[in-house]
């Protein structure tokens, strides 16, 4: 196998041949030699490659660990591909005249040789250490953040200090001579996933979704070849972040920077695995290389406060400012999605002003927002500003939940670990798939549904699941992960694997997800289709709902493990209420119907009013005789639980108009102020109601229902809340004259009279107050957020949230600490060091949510914020039974 993979001296080989026979696109040097006297090459591509340097620049390293061999095959590759294609790609002969590509295919020679010729696996350096061991891991040599390494035989000893080591002097002193470096890309292997720089400080960065949109691009680019997607593991800090790389040194030089594992074996089949990954690899990093001048001097400035402005149910509108308006106009990309790039399908908007009104959006949707600003001239385009996210409002028949399960009914099982199960559940991450020590694992989720109403009408379904690891994924392209539902009643332990195995399953969760496509830190998602939410509907009635994760349950011969690790948010590896499984629902519930007699009717014509009956039509001069009638509301909710769904006016006519002429009949919705010819006659109308009826229909059926729209079913709702009567006017309508003729719609005492019928339901539609005496304060070296709840029978819980850059205006303007009844709660996760802003709003049970107390917060002062008028969020989430929950959101072991 082995023979395939070209060795180090071969590989200068054919860097010396290609600068050879292109000296003016291709530049070798060494920028230092090992411990083992070999050269550390770097190649230089570029057109006019003299002139490199002068350019922005993407940093390429690769196997830095010896047995990481992606990292050289890969640079080799990239340098074929490049010198082929330069002239005839107009994309790439773009990206090389305006930015350089300098790669370091392997920086660790002696290691590598070492690996391929000795021990396969060796990762680290061959330094001669004092106790008689070889090697120092590389990757942990560098100064950001370095600990001091305790045992020397260990595969990640980091070295007596930073920069002990000859490699990572050589290519620190490189980085430092070359301030032209803007992008930083460091090859691994294994894992298939991202990770790109953090700054050790459990905080979100201004970089932050810079780092995550690169990745996410370059992921397009990657699914574009073979289909397969990386993970991008940012977003929540780490609880132990890899000491002393290479990716936080350069992150700390102001260069972006990340991790790229590839594959999911250090030395894969070649002709197969490692072909696949340099092939999808090779427009993945060409497309990082177009973005390096991007992060560069030349391009503009980030935009400045970028922020939500309004939230409705189908709209948005969003404003930033920029310091330089006149010179560049702004691209607005939007997702439904985390972590997803920002690429022509998503580009939603291109504007010289500075704000945006987006419309047609979904109710009760999530959405994500990221701009940059572009050069009107030089279409060099700025770094992004900070994500925005926020979720539209409920339609007004809607509720929703957010549905989380409790701590001892979620957790995994394995085959050989029956003794160990139990106290797998709230302690344990999912392990799921099949692995030689566990054997067959399942993951284990039970929902409690008692709260939702038993006629509830689901209108949308989704399932989430946090991937956090996939490094235990060894088998490329092998499994299916897939989410059941269960049949309760097949089994009475959810903690018993046997049970849970044997467990009668009802349905699997729209499509499976082969292992390719299991992406560690973004988010794994199943939106329910209609069977699977009838599915869902029965479970209300029984009140729970039993999910079974399951992945591959055998293995190839020779392989250990494939197997996915799922955050539950409980235990030493959970990251808090934010990243635990969950089930959004949206449902509605059936409307009642009330039919509402007329209080009164009249005729009313210029001779005068004829009470108690209904007629309209033409009097003998050709003036309008008009039909007015009035409803008065009742048995109904209060107005402000009433939210009216449908509403229509039935009519019967006796008689129609002995006429071929185009009459038509129309009735509106007004506001009259007597009962007199002149008063209803200039009547403020408020809305049509309908489409009219004509004098041929009434020929042909003598019961006629007139629709109210949207707007109409508001009026409704607005004249109920002022405690008006609704006054209807029907009229004809004509092309040409007619004279002395009506229809007759019945009297007041006829069985037949007209009925206005009204189909509600009982839902709050206005927010509670907002918390008050909202504050921050330092705890133990946290933030301590405390605040007093409204007083209110509909009060559920309270709501917190933090945004590093800009005070949070909605609930999911930035990340979830906490909800529920207490009055305070900590930012377990948040570094105090750094100001931030909080806000805390109330819900109810639709939920509503208030408009936001906010406070800035920073270690020398928290100090309020004035409140800035918004419409407020309708977020979907179900408060109930996390009042223990005191912690926030954000932690994750990183390679």
């Amino acid at each position: 196998m082995k023979k395939q993979y070209v060795t180090y001296p071969k590989a200068i080989d054919y860097l010396k041949q290609m600068e050879k026979e292109h000296p003016d696109f291709v530049h070798l040097q060494s920028i230092g030699a090992t411990w083992e006297n070999r050269p550390i090459m770097l190649v230089t591509l570029s057109l006019d490659v003299e002139k490199a340097d002068e350019k922005p620049a993407l940093l390429y390293t690769g196997t830095i660990h010896a047995r990481e061999w992606i990292g050289i095959e890969l640079a080799l590759k990239i340098v074929e591909h490049v010198v082929e294609n330069h002239q005839v790609d107009p994309k790439l002969k773009k990206a090389l005249a305006q930015n350089a590509l300098y790669l370091v295919p392997c920086l660790n020679p002696d290691g590598f040789e070492y690996s391929r010729r000795h021990f396969s696996f060796w990762r680290k350096n061959r330094r001669k250490n004092e106790d008689g061991t070889h090697g120092v891991d590389l990757n942990r040599n560098f100064s950001e953040g370095f600990k001091k390494g305790v045992s020397m035989s260990s595969n990640i000893y980091s070295g007596p200090e930073p920069f002990s080591e000859p490699e990572t002097r050589a290519i620190r002193d490189f980085v430092l001579s070359h301030k032209n470096i803007c992008v930083a890309l460091d090859y691994h292997s294994q894992g298939n996933v991202f990770f790109p720089c953090h700054k050790f400080n459990h905080e979100p960065e201004w970089e932050g979704t810079d780092a995550n949109i690169l990745c996410a691009n370059m992921n397009r680019e990657i699914h574009k070849v073979t289909g397969r997607k990386y993970g991008i593991n940012r977003g929540k800090p780490p609880a132990n972040l890899i000491a002393g790389s290479g990716r936080e040194y350069y992150y700390s030089l102001g260069i972006l920077s990340t991790v790229v594992e590839v594959g999911t074996r250090n030395i894969p089949d070649y002709l197969v695995n490692m072909s696949q990954s340099i092939d999808e690899n090779i427009p993945a990093v060409l497309y990082a290389l177009s973005e390096a001048i991007n992060y560069s001097e030349q391009a503009p400035k980030r935009v400045d406060n970028f922020e939500i402005q309004h939230i409705g149910a189908r709209e948005a509108s969003i404003s930033w400012t920029h310091s330089a308006q006149d010179e560049v106009f702004f691209e607005i990309y939007r997702s439904d999605r985390p972590k997803e790039p920002c690429c022509d399908e998503n580009l939603i908007a291109v504007t010289r002003k500075c704000e945006f009104f987006d419309r047609q959006l979904k109710t009760g949707m999530r959405y994500h927002y990221n701009i940059r600003a572009v050069h009107r001239k030089t279409e060099v385009k700025s770094p992004f500003a900070p994500e925005l996210m926020l979720k539209t409002l409920l339609a007004d028949d809607e509720f929703s939940r957010v549905l989380f399960p409790a701590k001892n009914n979620v957790g995994y099982l394995g085959q050989f670990t029956l003794e160990k199960n139990r106290e797998h559940f709230g302690n344990n991450s999912l392990f799921v798939g099949v692995n030689v020590h566990r054997g067959v694992c399942y993951g284990v989720i039970k929902f409690d549904l008692a709260k939702l109403p038993d006629n509830a009408k689901i209108r949308s379904a989704r399932f989430r699941l946090y991937p956090m690891n996939r490094v235990n994924a060894k088998v490329e392209s092998f499994g299916e992960w897939t989410v059941s539902i269960l049949d309760p009643h097949s089994f009475t332990d959810i903690q018993d694997f046997n049970q849970v195995h044997q467990a009668k399953k009802l349905q699997t969760l729209g499509q499976a997800i082969p292992s390719e496509q299991l992406t560690q830190g973004i988010w794994s998602q199943w939106d329910m289709n209609i069977v699977e939410r009838r599915k869902l509907k029965d479970a209300i009635k029984s009140g729970e709902l039993l999910f079974r994760i399951e992945g591959p349950r055998k293995l190839p011969t020779g392989e250990d493990s494939q197997m996915m690790q799922f955050d539950i948010g409980y235990g030493r590896f959970g990251s808090g209420i934010h990243y635990r499984p969950h089930i959004e629902l949206m449902y509605s519930v059936p409307s009642k119907t009330a039919e509402l007699a007329p209080f009164e009717i009249n005729t009313i014509a210029p001779e005068g009013v004829e009470k108690n009956q209904l007629r309209c039509g033409f009097s003998k001069s050709g003036e309008f005789v008009y039909g007015q009638m009035e409803f008065r509301p009742q048995d109904l909710p209060p107005p402000d639980r009433t939210v009216i769904t449908e509403a229509y006016v039935v009519l019967q006519n006796n008689n129609s108009l002995d006429t071929h002429k185009d009459i038509r009949f129309t009735i509106e919705l007004a506001d009259i102020a007597d009962t007199n010819y002149e008063s209803v006659k200039s009547r403020d109308k408020h809305e049509f109601i309908g489409y009219e009826v004509s004098n041929h229909q009434l020929q042909k059926t003598s019961s006629h229902s007139f629709m109210f729209d949207s707007i109409g079913r508001k009026d409704l709702e607005e004249f109920y809340e002022r405690k008006e009567p609704y006054h209807l006017i029907i009229r004809p309508t004509s092309s040409s004259v007619y004279k002395d003729g009506t229809v007759d719609w019945h009297s007041l005492d006829s069985d037949s009279v007209c009925k206005l019928v009204i189909k509600y339901i009982d839902k709050r539609k206005h927010a509670l107050d907002t918390p008050t005496n909202f504050a921050a304060s330092l705890d133990n070296n946290r933030v301590k957020l405390t605040w007093k709840n409204p007083t209110h029978p509909d009060f559920v819980g309270s709501f917190v949230v933090r945004n590093r850059f800009h005070p949070p205006k909605s609930p999911v303007d930035g990340v979830k600490l906490y909800a529920g009844k207490d009055e305070y709660t900590y930012d377990v996760y948040g570094n105090p060091s750094i100001p931030k802003y909080y806000a805390v709003f109330s819900y109810d049970d639709v939920p509503n949510y208030s408009k936001p107390a906010q406070v800035e917060f920073s270690t020398s002062a928290a100090k309020p914020i004035k409140y800035e008028e918004y419409v407020d969020e309708g977020e979907q989430e179900d408060m109930t039974g996390l009042g223990d929950n005191k912690k926030g959101d954000e932690q994750v072991a990183s390679n």
